[in-house]
């Protein structure tokens, strides 16, 4: 039985997994941790995740937090994850990391962390979405040139940046397959008298709208034919399984820097 702790408790995310973990059977969540200044501090984990109570008290203490674990796994923010590092470093217990916003220093210090234990970091713990940028790279190779690449996607209303972060990375994935610089080559919307499409530009365009939870198409546009590649999120618990599924995974690995693709065995 995995004994998980969560680090990040209080934020949506923490929630969403604390929910998950109680339907796992192979799973015990042993230890909750959140901001010092967090209401949810003291409070069981299980009420605030919305079921029973469950003897999990949300803690501040990082020495108490980390007492009696085997993987923690992280979504919180990137000034307490690197508090978290070297710590779980020193006491070789490995990560599933979710938080973004990482600064160069605090990857710098999430990469020496690996050199000593196993950790899972990934940009988005879809299970769904990490298949999707591996069906639209082979999909992009096997039509080769000739097809053009367009992305749409749309996101609720109150989401405050576009494209998404996973509609860019599945640019990055379309472009690479192509021998393509990303850079170069992806255009964030039209206006205008912009004229004919180049032959190798790839677009990105961004929808806004209603509750929205995510949806990422990728169109590969040839003469006669077309080829569309979707993934539509209705439940914001995806990551949070996905994340849970990375916890069995990284238990038992070699020290090590992985990804969603590892996890799910994807092809590099």
């Amino acid at each position: 039985m995995m004994q998980v702790a969560i680090h990040g408790a209080g934020g949506r995310m923490g929630i969403s997994i604390a929910s998950v973990l109680d339907e796992d059977s192979e799973a015990n969540l042993v230890a909750a941790m959140d901001r010092a200044d967090s209401e949810l501090v003291g409070q069981d984990i299980g009420l605030v995740a919305g079921g029973t109570p469950n003897g999990v008290i949300v803690t501040a203490d990082l020495e108490e937090f980390l007492a009696n674990v085997e993987v923690v796994i992280d979504f919180s923010i990137a000034s307490a994850t690197a508090r978290l590092l070297p710590v779980c470093a020193g006491q070789h217990i490995p990560m599933v990391i979710g938080t973004t916003g990482l600064e160069a220093e605090t990857r710098a210090a999430l990469e020496r962390a690996a050199e000593h234990v196993p950790i899972v970091f990934a940009p988005n713990y879809s299970q769904g979405v990490n298949a999707l940028y591996f069906l639209a790279s082979r999909a992009t190779e096997l039509l080769g040139p000739s097809f053009d690449a367009e992305i749409v996607e749309i996101h609720h209303k109150r989401k405050v940046d576009a494209p998404s972060g996973t509609a860019v990375r599945l640019g990055e994935v379309v472009a690479q397959a192509k021998h393509l610089d990303p850079e170069r080559v992806v255009t964030h919307g039209r206006s205008g008298q912009v004229g004919a499409r180049p032959v190798d530009e790839i677009g990105v365009m961004a929808l806004r709208g209603g509750d929205v939870v995510g949806e990422h198409t990728l169109y590969l546009v040839g003469e006669g034919e077309r080829i569309e590649l979707t993934h539509r999120a209705t439940d914001r618990t995806i990551f949070a399984r996905g994340a849970v599924r990375a916890a069995h995974w990284v238990v038992g690995r070699p020290a090590g820097l992985y990804d969603m693709a590892d996890v799910m065995g994807i092809p590099r």
